[in-house]
This record gives C-alpha cells, structure tokens and sequence, in this order.
C-alpha cells in the first residue's frame, strides 16, 4: 500500500512539472551543430512544415541582455518569438499578471519571467519608465568608448509569467524584430522551435525532421530539452521504491517467523500425513502454498486500499499541501495512477513472499517427517 501511494504521488509530481515545463518547451527545438546562428532563409520551410503532424515553426533568438528598470539592473536571457509562437505556446496559460500581448499598437512588448520582474522591481502599470535592454553590438569596442559598444531599447512590459524558478528568473520574451534589431541581425535565428499536432508520433516526426536536416543541425524533444531533469526525477522515484522495498523486506520476516512457527506446531500433522504416503515434496509443498497465499493476500490488500486511497486524493484532493493563499501551483499533492505501479509492486511483494515462504519450508528436517505420535 506504501509502495503505491508514494509512487502514484511521485508520478502526480512528475506529470505536474512535466506540463509546466511543456508550457514553455516546444514539442520540438532545432538547433545548428556547431556555432550559435543559422540564416532562416536559408533553412528548409516548407519541406519541413510538410512533413504529417508538423503545424507551426516558430523563429527564436536568444541572447543573455542586461536589462534596466530605474535604478535596478538584471541580467536575463532575452528570447525573440516570431508572431506563429503565440500559437504553439502555453505560456498565455501561466500568465500571473497582465495579458499575452507581444505588440500593442504597432509597438513592442515584453513579457517577463516572475523572478525578473521581482529583481528589477518592475510593475505593468508603470506607463512613464520602461525597461531598457542592453546587448554588445556585434562590431563594438568596448575599450574605447562603453556607450558605443552596446545597443539598447527601451520596451514596456505587457505581462508576467510563472512557470518554475529555472524560467522565472531566466527569461524574457520579446517580438522577434526586437531582438534582431537589438543584436544587429538581419534574417539569424539561434532555433527553430516546431509545434507537433496533437495525437502525432513526436519520435517520428523528429526522425523525419532530422533526415532532411542531416548532421549540421541537432534536434531534441521535450525530454532532451530537460533531460538532466528528467533522469533526476525518475532517479528520485526509484530510489523511494528501492527505500520502501527494503523495508518490505524487513517486514517479510514476519512470514518467516510464521511459518517458522506453524511448521513447529504442526510437527506431529507431519508425521500423520508422511505414515499415510505424503512425501517430502508434498510436505513442504503444502507449507510454502500457504505461505505463497500469505503474500498473495497481503500483494492484493495492499493494491486494493493504495489504489483507492491514491484515487480518492486525484479525485477530491483531501490532503492539501497546507500553503493557503494560492502560494502553490495546486492545492493538494497530486497523484497520478499507473498500472505499471501496480505489476511491479505485485511482483516485487510475490518474489520476496516466496523468498520468505521457502526459507522456513527447506527447514522440514527428516526428523519431522518420522515424529512418534
């Protein structure tokens, strides 16, 4: 029962950052291989937005800007969105404050991660001081005068987002002109994120997308966009399960000691059924059924109230966090159920049972077998 609350509960943790994570990262990005800008122009549109499943390519400029608010500098990582991004995207979904506007009136917006915003100090209704962004010019001299070697804009923001500290305090997202204007470019991009239909193979799709690329570009989906999050996750979640099978095991001597002392009880039973033709085999065979249906029953209580205390906290969230005030993202721990949990665990409680069961039985000494009545 333990084994599958927590792992329904580290699964629901898992799906959780998963789709706040999506809310950010394309179903796919496209990178150069080497160097960090490729020309747009120059990249296969139209033979990739003709491939099954692919609905819209986003262009992306990143580059890390020092951005100023009055008095309060910050350096972020400016990201350049062409207009399709607002289509592929569920940032309008993690919106705290404001709108999902990147032009209002012709004129360009920003819309900054929640930690950006909190180090700048900057608010949405400050309509008389905006923010101005700071990047190198490409063929700048910093040694001979400071002013000259930098580009700056100034841009009001038009929202905040919150996703997760990693994108909160990292990004800010701008129109695509804004940033190439800033950064001297002409038609560059640094990716190309794809946007994948839903009920579309994603793998597929990315093996079609690197086919017509080939080696000069790499390719990555949502899991090797975040892959050392991932792995920690899932090696967080089978370290648990490791944890708890331990003390599972220590909690299988209590069927060792059962039958231990069952096996000693029934010594005299064991010479009654060897004297009427009962062999060893069949002996011992009785003693470790018994102990098989020990496990059996305890693997399929286990399942049965783990499932329904993990469905009724999916269902109706009875165990809340206990932040109040809307500090988490949800309000109670959620849980998702797998039925792959559930053959493991079953299979993990079966073998220690059995492990359990045989140990005690192999002790039917001879000497049982021929006790004086």
């Amino acid at each position: 029962m333990a084994l599958i609350i927590v792992l329904s509960v580290f699964n629901g943790f898992e799906q959780l950052i998963v789709s706040l994570f999506n809310a950010f990262n394309p179903d796919l990005v496209i990178t150069v291989e080497k160097g960090k800008t490729f020309h747009y122009d120059e990249f296969p549109v139209d033979e990739i937005q003709s491939i099954p499943g692919v609905f819209v390519l986003t262009q992306v400029v990143e580059e890390n800007a020092l951005l100023k608010y009055r008095e309060k500098q910050f350096i972020a990582t400016i990201k350049g969105v062409s207009e399709e991004f607002e289509s592929m995207t569920g940032l309008d979904t993690m919106l705290v404050e404001g709108e999902f506007n990147l032009h209002v009136r012709d004129n360009p917006r920003m819309i900054l991660g929640a930690g950006v915003s909190y180090y700048l100090g900057a608010t949405l209704n400050d309509r008389l001081n905006p923010i101005t962004v700071f990047l190198p010019r490409r063929e700048g001299n910093m040694a001979m005068n400071v002013e000259q070697a930098f580009n700056s804009r100034a841009i009001f923001p038009s929202a905040i987002f919150s996703i997760q500290q990693d994108f909160d305090t990292k990004y800010a997202v701008v129109p695509l002109e804004f940033a190439r204007d800033l950064l001297d470019y002409t038609d560059e991009v640094t990716a190309v994120e794809v946007g994948i239909t839903p009920g579309f193979d994603v793998e597929k799709v990315k093996g079609k997308v690197k086919e017509i690329l080939g080696e000069n570009f790499l390719v990555k989906n949502r899991f090797e966009q975040q892959e050392l999050l991932y792995k920690i996750m899932q090696s967080e979640k089978w370290a648990i399960y490791l944890i708890l099978t331990f003390i599972l095991i220590i909690a299988t001597f209590n069927v060792i000691s059962s039958l231990t002392m069952l096996i000693l009880d029934k010594k005299k039973d064991i010479a009654v059924l060897h004297s009427m033709g009962a062999g060893n085999k069949l002996i011992k065979r009785i003693f470790l059924l018994e102990g098989i249906m020990i496990s059996i029953g305890g693997a399929m209580l286990g399942l049965l109230l783990g499932g329904l205390i993990s469905w009724l906290q999916q269902e109706f969230g009875i165990i809340s966090l206990g932040g109040g005030g809307g500090t988490f993202v949800i309000d109670a721990y959620p849980v998702q159920i797998k039925l792959l949990d559930f053959a493991i665990v079953f299979l993990t409680v079966i073998i220690l049972g059995l492990l359990a069961a045989w140990y005690p039985v192999r002790q039917i000494s001879a000497k049982y077998l021929r006790q004086k009545l």
